[in-house]
């Protein structure tokens, strides 16, 4: 069984993969791979659901160990502030990445084309920003500023 205290690793992952995934897709898409950029984008989608599970497991377990679902970042000065302006910008844009990602999803297998083109104009940099982010965050708040 998984030591629960991994998730935060296994979420940075889950959102790296994520990334990768997605410009892989972009350059499926771009060089007209259909059926191919449809494949690598439902994975990119269902490995953010899988994070997304992962995510609210660590908050539920973060909560009843410590009475609090959320961990406090251990640097301080202009690396606080860098840290929370990060932490603002991707927690903000995170809650529109499943509604946008379900509907440029299912324009796309509906081959509604121009109208998933007009969203995923969107929904890339977002869900990219949000994955990369993601991954910065876990950085800043587990590995380069030490243990929380």
């Amino acid at each position: 069984m998984m030591d629960l205290s991994q998730l935060p690793a296994l979420n940075a992952m889950l959102n790296a993969i994520s990334a990768v995934l997605l410009v892989v897709g972009y350059r499926l898409i771009r060089a007209k791979k259909i059926e191919q950029h449809r494949k690598v984008m439902i994975t990119a989608f269902v490995i953010s659901v899988v994070f997304l599970l992962c995510y609210l497991l660590h908050k539920w377990h973060l909560y009843t160990t410590t009475g609090s679902p959320n961990t406090t970042f251990p640097g301080d000065g202009v690396w606080r502030a860098v840290y929370l302006v990060i932490l603002f910008t991707h927690v903000s844009l995170a809650v529109t990445v499943p509604v946008l990602a379900v509907i440029s999803i299912r324009r796309g297998l509906s081959m509604s084309v121009e109208a998933h083109r007009r969203i995923v104009r969107y929904t890339l940099p977002i869900w990219l920003y949000v994955s990369v982010t993601g991954v910065i965050v876990y950085f800043m708040l587990y590995q380069w500023f030490g243990r929380a």
